[in-house]
């Protein structure tokens, strides 16, 4: 279990989710305890690069951006140059559609 289990429960239930994550990863773009609203995936194939998800990289649950495609292959990185790793369609779980203060 981590910080966002609860989160993709209700994601993958068909619920769109709100909450404030915590953490500077994504500066400028969500901003530590900011509140986000965040849609489930139905179709990952619509995610696109620059696109911020709720995912899953090797066991770790990340609010973090899409950085490239190969395939329906997701490269996952956080808005401060790190990068995270490689996923499949199956690890994404929600869609960032809002940002609010």
């Amino acid at each position: 279990m981590g910080w966002a289990t609860g989160h993709i429960a209700r994601l993958k239930a068909g619920e769109t989710v709100q909450f404030r994550p915590r953490g500077h990863s994504m500066k400028g773009r969500v901003d530590d305890k900011a509140l986000v609203t965040v849609e489930p995936v139905t179709d990952a194939s619509a995610i696109e690069v620059g696109d911020v998800v709720l995912c899953n990289v090797r066991g770790n649950q990340y609010l973090h951006l899409v950085e490239a495609r190969n395939g329906d292959r997701l490269l996952i990185g956080n808005n401060i140059g790190g990068t995270n790793g490689w996923i499949g369609p199956n690890q994404v779980f929600g869609k960032l559609v809002r940002v609010e203060a």
